[in-house]
């Protein structure tokens, strides 16, 4: 039984696999124990002490990739070349007696160390043309190398004249003195275009010879040997020539196979010294290409900044004369579209469809400043002209000579007198959607040769990070807005609501008299006795017999509820509230139908003027521009010009944009478009920079004695020119409202000055200043002088029915101006008691202060305003005959807005 079992176990054993050696020793090194056990069984002493004997193995270390040792090539001679830092080892060149005793074999090997390692294009060259001139023992010789496309290539002269003594600096031609051979022309074109080798014995026997540089240096060319250089695929690089045998000889046809053998190891040579060359500025790209990535993850924040980075890396990379970006102006008239209709892109499909926004131009001749051209010079630009015809082909342009392309432009480019431009690389930018949001303009080499195929590749490369970096700082901008226009829309949320259903159904429930009865066509219109029901019932007068509610079906409900929303999102300050905002709409409402200007406008253009006066001043917050910017507030950084007037029509939106509160709702699409469009137009226009701007323009229309006001721009002037007429129209009303709003205003403009004082610390201008509120009649003059009577003295000469206005605003600025002169200082007794009030009403709360009129007035200030209702016409001052239209004389610098 034993040896049965043994047997068996023998017969297992015989039929395992055999262990390797490499399988043995990775078991051992994985299972340790098992060595530490078989040692204690199985180990004699003799073993223990050989084992004892052994020193431990110093453990392997992981290599040090930055320290290990590379190829000399590809580090640190790399790097000292693309530095421009390589040490170069003179070699000794055996002199000519120790060359011609050495054997063909051992002669080329000598002459072949000379290449073997050199990787300069223009050293090897150098090199090249000595060796021959050794080897067969000509007097000079010259190189040509290949450049161009495969259509369009031809040789260029890399050295020229060059003997065994010739340095060079001597030899070496610039891209400036370069000699430009075509393919097929002289004898080297032949050579290079037939591959094939041409041995003349006599120069000037051969039509192909051209002997102008003979003539120019006085040399005599009598034979020639040329032959053509090959890389591995067979491809001329270029050709080599040699002239004149030594001994006034021929070359021979052993001089032929000397340097053909030759030229074949100068072909690998040229040919690595080339790749070389390119991996040279392949890695030089790459460089700039990475610096520039890292300037656009590190500049995001401001895009002028950006784009100027871009310019000077795009400028330093090509060498080019000039560099441009132009950037598409991304602004969509589509913004606020019809709620039922999605927005369409507009598809470009003209250059007169681009339009730029802004663009840059970096002139390193100018001493490298930017300039940004304006949007004047960008219309008539050639180069923009270019730059659009990119856009719209969506396709790179490389113009060789901008002389020889007429379909993109015409004529010569005279922008600027001392600049010619030459050639022309554009290149589109995209951004991350694949659309195209500018464009990159290279203009003129600094060498004076056309942008090529590399040049392009380059500047392909670079648009695209141009486009990333413009995407990005876009991006930062555009959080930068909404973050700043939540904060502004938690703010208006917090503050405003939609009108609740039990205000609206009270005005829906409402009589609404006539507007007639209202008194509302009148120019002596006065709110101030009127309730806040009365005014929104006054303006749904005005909706309704203007016929805008039966002629654009507006639901009943909705103009009730749009109305009281409107009237609710109007802040209880001092003077820009919703009594404003109703007489500016009632004014509107006189001159069109009162005024006859009426005719002049369809149905839809009055229903945005009326909506647009109602809502120009909404969520007004009793500040100007000036200090929404001067404080930094989240809607100066929404808007950069214009600040409370964009926001006006913003919330504007918001509130059509609100259930049940759209009026437009019954429009088409293309006339929700255009009335939003005149919506936007109207509420800016109540800008008074916009009125300094547009006035001369409108007052040139006037004086052309224009009247039916047809074309868009004279209509758009016009309306424009009727906001601020509208706007400031308590100027021009009776003089006991036009005395009570005046303080109205002074009050508002004191608390925006106390502001300034107390928690800016910072002295307001005279018109906020209430320590200077005694010289509220002067500045009223000056106020009349500047805005008021040059707009109303042009629509009384437009139409006779708009006169009243001009009457009533120079009446009252003689008002003003008598009180001006009774408050000019003297020195009495009562100035003490004056200065007595003063201080008393120093120390006083900054409660706002009635100032009372001069007993000298008509007006009798301390009735109260409900009172006098039934006396404003009878104490109103008119004038004793008819005004004659001129401008008041002793203008006085303009203090005071209304």
């Amino acid at each position: 039984m034993k040896v049965s079992n043994e047997t068996t176990e023998m017969e297992t054993v015989m039929e395992e696999p055999k262990m390797s050696g490499n399988e043995v020793e990775q078991f051992l090194l994985n299972n340790t124990e098992f060595i530490v056990e078989h040692l204690k069984k199985h180990g004699t002493p003799t073993l223990i002490k050989k084992i004892s004997d052994i020193k431990p193995s110093t453990p392997r270390k992981m290599p040090m990739f930055n320290t290990a040792p590379r190829n000399s090539i590809t580090t640190s001679m790399f790097k000292r070349y693309v530095e421009g830092n390589l040490t170069r080892i003179k070699q000794e060149r055996k002199n000519m007696t120790e060359l011609k005793k050495m054997s063909e074999a051992e002669l080329f090997t000598e002459l072949i160390k000379d290449i073997a390692t050199e990787l300069d294009v223009n050293v090897l060259c150098h090199k090249i043309l000595q060796n021959v001139n050794i080897l067969t023992k000509s007097d000079r010789s010259s190189l040509f190398l290949v450049r161009g496309s495969k259509e369009n290539r031809h040789l260029v002269s890399k050295l020229f004249d060059v003997t065994e003594t010739s340095t060079l600096q001597e030899s070496l031609h610039t891209e400036e003195t370069e000699i430009k051979v075509p393919f097929g022309r002289g004898i080297a074109g032949y050579v290079a275009q037939a591959k094939d080798t041409v041995n003349i014995t006599d120069a000037y026997e051969d039509p192909r010879f051209n002997n102008d540089i003979d003539k120019k240096t006085g040399y005599r060319t009598m034979s020639i040997l040329c032959m053509p250089i090959s890389n591995y695929e067979g491809e001329v690089i270029g050709v080599a020539q040699i002239i004149n045998k030594a001994g006034n000889g021929i070359f021979t046809v052993e001089d032929e196979r000397l340097f053909e053998k030759y030229l074949t190891f100068c072909g690998i040579g040229l040919t690595n010294a080339q790749l070389f060359e390119m991996s040279v500025m392949e890695y030089k790209r790459n460089q700039m290409l990475l610096n520039l990535a890292r300037g656009v993850f590190t500049e995001q924040t401001n895009l002028d900044k950006l784009i100027k980075k871009i310019m000077l890396d795009a400028q330093g990379l090509l060498k080019c004369e000039r560099c441009s970006v132009y950037l598409i102006d991304d602004s969509l008239e589509g913004d606020y579209n019809h709620p039922d209709h999605e927005h369409e892109e507009k598809k470009i499909t003209s250059t007169q469809d681009v339009v730029f926004s802004k663009a840059f131009d970096l002139y390193p001749r100018d001493g490298g400043n930017f300039h940004v051209p304006s949007a004047a010079l960008l219309k008539t630009s050639r180069n923009a002209e270019i730059a659009r015809h990119v856009v719209v082909a969506a396709v790179p342009l490389n113009i060789a000579d901008i002389t020889q392309e007429n379909d993109y432009c015409k004529g010569s480019f005279d922008e600027d007198q001392n600049f010619k431009t030459k050639s022309v690389l554009c290149m589109p930018i995209y951004n991350s959607d694949k659309k195209i949001i500018g464009v990159t303009q290279l203009i003129n080499k600094i060498n004076g040769n056309p942008f090529n195929e590399s040049d392009a590749n380059t500047i392909e490369a670079f648009s695209i990070f141009t486009g990333l970096g413009i995407h990005n700082c876009q991006m930062y901008e555009n959080a930068c807005k909404l973050m700043a226009k939540q904060s502004v829309a938690l703010e208006v949320l917090s503050y405003h609501a939609t009108a609740q259903n039990d205000e609206t159904e009270k005005l829906m429930t409402c009589d609404i008299p006539a507007a007639e009865n209202l008194g509302l066509y009148t120019y002596e219109f006065n709110d101030l006795p009127m309730s806040e029901d009365e005014t929104l019932k006054s303006t749904i007068a005005m909706f309704r017999d203007s016929n805008i509610i039966k002629n654009f079906r507006i639901p009943y409900d909705v103009i009730c509820r749009w109305t009281c929303s409107v009237k609710k999102n109007y802040r209880p300050v001092t003077y820009h509230n919703w009594r404003h905002a109703f007489n500016v709409a009632q004014t509107m409402f006189t001159i069109l139908y009162t005024g006859g200007l009426i005719p002049l406008f369809d149905d839809l253009e009055v229903f945005a003027l009326l909506a647009g006066c109602l809502c120009h001043d909404l969520d007004h917050r009793g500040t100007n521009n000036a200090f929404q910017v001067k404080v930094e507030s989240p809607l100066a950084m929404l808007y950069s010009t214009s600040v409370m007037e964009h926001h006006h029509f913003d919330h504007c939106i918001m509130i059509l944009n609100s259930e049940g509160n759209n009026i437009f709702q019954s429009l088409s699409s293309e006339e929700y478009r255009k009335v939003i469009k005149m919506l936007e137009h109207a509420i800016l226009s109540t800008d008074l920079a916009l009125y300094f701007k547009k006035r001369g323009d409108f007052k040139k229309i006037v004086d052309e004695g224009e009247k039916e006001f047809q074309e868009p721009i004279k209509k758009d002037l016009l309306k424009a020119m009727m906001m601020t007429v509208c706007d400031v129209a308590a100027i021009t009303k009776p003089w006991e409202v036009q005395y009570e709003v005046a303080h109205m205003v002074a009050n508002e403009f004191f608390e925006q000055g106390d502001i300034e004082k107390t928690q800016l610390g910072e002295k307001p201008i005279a018109m906020m200043d209430r320590d200077k509120q005694d010289e509220l009649p002067k500045m009223q003059v000056g106020f009349i002088d500047a805005i008021c009577i040059p707009v109303y003295k042009m629509f009384a000469e437009l139409n006779p029915g708009l006169e009243p206005m001009f009457v009533g605003v120079s009446n009252n600025r003689n008002n003003w101006q008598a009180l001006a002169e009774d408050n000019e200082p003297k020195t009495t007794e009562k100035d003490k008691e004056n200065e007595k009030e003063k201080d008393e009403i120093k120390e006083e709360n900054d409660s706002p202060q009635t100032i009372k009129p001069p007993r000298t007035s008509k007006v009798k200030p301390d009735q109260p305003l409900t009172a006098r209702k039934s006396s404003i016409k009878s104490k109103q001052i008119t004038p004793q005959k008819k005004v004659a239209i001129k401008e008041p004389k002793g203008k006085t610098k303009i203090c005071m807005l209304m």
